[in-house]
This record gives structure tokens, C-alpha cells and sequence, in this order.
């Protein structure tokens, strides 16, 4: 959940911080990816000097990160607290799958924080195409994502290219060849090849919305 402090700290935001926040998350959610700071000024129409300024103003409030010498390293500080999103939504009950139970309404509200509890924090991303559909990761739905490097063979990941292209794939060790190799779940997909790549994180959950 976001804390009282960081709720704070969000409202002492200038109009432009919010609106480099809110534009790296939603590029995030788009390519699975974040943006380059010549984008960002492209984008906001303001110079790259700018960009720059407002992106240490926000590192120092511990709302972005940027690793240095990399183009596309902006990543949002976990419970950045959007005006524009919910904090959660609302639990009213339980509804059977199998034999029938009694409907009993509940005042809770479930967050994705609490429901998807990691040391790391959590993003969404929204699927585009049909390479993990043999997981029920289908085109449009979105994906809970974990913010860690540490991956197990089989396990479904982000993975940054080097062309900066980011892609969904299982994720396995070529222990004879030294690469990875990022293996679809679908058998119209190839598998692709790689000797390094950067993984954004880990998938943990998957939302639809039908």
C-alpha cells in the first residue's frame, strides 16, 4: 500500500515531475520498456537540459532511479502514487467455482500490492501478440511483473535486447553455448538466441479483462 509520507511527497510534485512520472509509466506499460531522456524532451517538448533537471529533482525524492551510461535504465520507485489510479479495488464477496456457497458481502479492498507482496516491487504490462498464449498469456491481457534480475530456468520474464527491444518469453540457460535462450509459448513463435541480455523482471500474475 502507498504510505501517508509517500502520498506527501506525491502531492509536493511539480505539474511537470507528475507529468514525466506518468509518461514514463504509461511508455513503460506500452513497450515493456522505459523511455530514452531525448524522448521524454521530444515527447513533453522541452529540451534534454530540462529532462534532466526534473529527473535528479525526482531521484533525490526517491521516486525515479536511472542507472548511469545506460539510455533506457529509468525506473519508477516502487508506490509511486498516481492521482489518475486507484489505489485498489473494492472486495465485495466470494462467488463458488464449484458447489454453490452462501453470497456474503465483504468491505475490503484488494490491492495488487498486497496481493502480489514483494521485496522489489511490482509494474503491469500489457500483452501485445499471441507468443505466451500456450501460459494463458493472451494478446491484450496484462501481466504482473517483479523487479528482480535473479531468474530460474522456465520462469516467464521482460527481457531488454540489445537492439532495445523488449520481448516476453520463458527464459532458459544455454549451458553448452554460455547464452540464454527465450523460448515462446507458442509453436508458431521461434525461439530467440541470445549471448547477454537485460531482464526487467519476473511475471507473477496475469489480469484479463473480458
Amino acid at each position: 500500500m502507498v504510505s501517508h509520507a509517500q502520498s506527501q511527497e506525491a502531492r509536493r510534485l511539480t505539474p511537470r515531475q507528475l507529468q514525466i512520472l506518468t509518461f514514463i509509466r504509461d511508455y513503460r506499460r506500452k513497450n515493456g520498456y522505459s523511455p530514452t531522456m531525448q524522448e521524454l524532451a521530444d515527447s513533453l517538448q522541452i529540451t534534454k537540459v530540462t529532462v534532466f533537471e526534473h529527473v535528479g529533482a525526482l531521484e533525490k525524492k526517491g521516486l525515479l532511479r536511472r542507472l548511469p551510461y545506460k539510455a533506457r535504465s529509468l525506473e519508477l520507485a516502487p508506490h509511486v502514487d498516481f492521482p489518475d489510479e486507484p489505489a485498489g479495488l473494492p472486495l465485495v464477496g466470494h462467488i463458488a467455482a464449484g458447489a454453490p456457497i452462501e453470497a456474503v458481502e465483504n468491505r475490503e479492498t484488494v490491492s495488487l500490492d498486497e496481493m502480489f507482496p514483494t521485496k522489489e516491487g511490482t509494474f503491469l504490462l500489457r500483452v501485445r501478440g499471441d507468443s505466451m498464449i500456450e501460459e494463458q498469456i493472451c494478446d491484450g491481457d496484462y501481466v504482473v511483473v517483479e523487479k528482480r534480475k535473479d531468474v530460474r530456468d522456465g520462469e516467464t520474464v521482460v527481457a531488454l535486447l540489445d537492439d532495445g527491444e523488449a520481448t516476453l518469453k520463458k527464459l532458459y540457460r544455454d549451458k553448452n553455448k554460455g547464452g540464454f535462450r527465450l523460448q515462446p509459448a507458442n509453436p508458431d513463435f521461434a525461439p530467440i538466441f541470445v549471448d547477454k541480455l537485460n531482464i526487467q523482471g519476473v511475471v507473477i500474475g496475469v489480469l484479463r479483462r473480458y
